[in-house]
């Protein structure tokens, strides 16, 4: 991956997408070939100094039991407060927490439980943009919110992408269109690899894949317009 640049992995479950990320953390290493991350060899570098360098903002968010100023902060312990409301503004949470009764100090719940699912993933966009990490991984970081919500915090994940390396393993392509360059997996191998518009036009699998997500996203909108037509019919 080369720096500052952006690369997607797409395919179906059992692909090989979550094999990649294993051995980007070095929970095995490869037997063969290597993974670069800007021209440095993953399998030289000390675990502790690479999972340090990555911030990584995963689909099922992970939320202690604690203030919503602990768990961003938890990106970087010993992070001032004004950077932490610095990281909240780049997020797009600060507005929203300072609705809350007790502000930063309020408590989160077990898991998160007393936020949405969006107002949890701003929060580990936050932690992420706080640590400041040379790589960020974003691991379907939207793929469990609605298409309302995750073209809401788009913006968000721009931000704490800018200027770094950035691996996204990908749900909805929707998110990925702007990729420097995307992987597609299946059984385990590379099959295709190319830029959003190119791989369209190839007319193979990704290209299938992108056809059916937008039949998908269309007959989401229909039913969700139906529904709304109908809510108001009755009032």
């Amino acid at each position: 991956v080369p720096p500052g640049k952006t690369v997607a992995l797409v395919g179906p479950s059992g692909s090989g997408k979550s094999t990649i990320i294993r051995l980007l953390f070095r929970f095995y290493d490869t037997e063969q070939g290597a993974i670069l991350i800007d021209g440095q060899n993953v399998k030289t570098v000390r675990q502790d100094s690479l999972r340090r360098a990555i911030g990584v903002v995963p689909q099922d968010t992970v939320l202690f039991n604690n203030t919503i100023k602990y768990n961003i902060q938890y990106g970087r312990v010993n992070a001032l407060d004004a950077d932490i409301v610095a990281a909240a503004k780049s997020a797009d949470i600060h507005t929203r927490i300072l609705s809350f009764p007790e502000a930063y100090n309020t408590q989160v719940g077990e898991r998160g439980l007393k936020l949405s699912g969006g107002e949890k993933q701003r929060v580990a966009i936050a932690r992420t943009i706080l640590k400041s990490p040379a790589v960020v991984l974003l691991d379907e970081a939207t793929s469990a919110l609605d298409t309302q919500t995750e073209r809401n915090i788009q913006a968000a994940l721009t931000q704490v992408c800018k200027n770094r390396t950035t691996i996204i393993v990908a749900h909805r392509l929707s998110t990925i269109i702007h990729a420097d360059e995307i992987l597609v997996l299946k059984d385990g191998e590379i099959v295709e690899r190319g830029r959003h518009e190119e791989l369209v036009a190839s007319g193979g699998v990704y290209s299938n894949m992108w056809h059916q997500q937008l039949e998908n996203d269309s007959s989401e909108v229909a039913i969700r317009e139906q529904s709304e037509s109908g809510t108001g019919e009755a009032s």
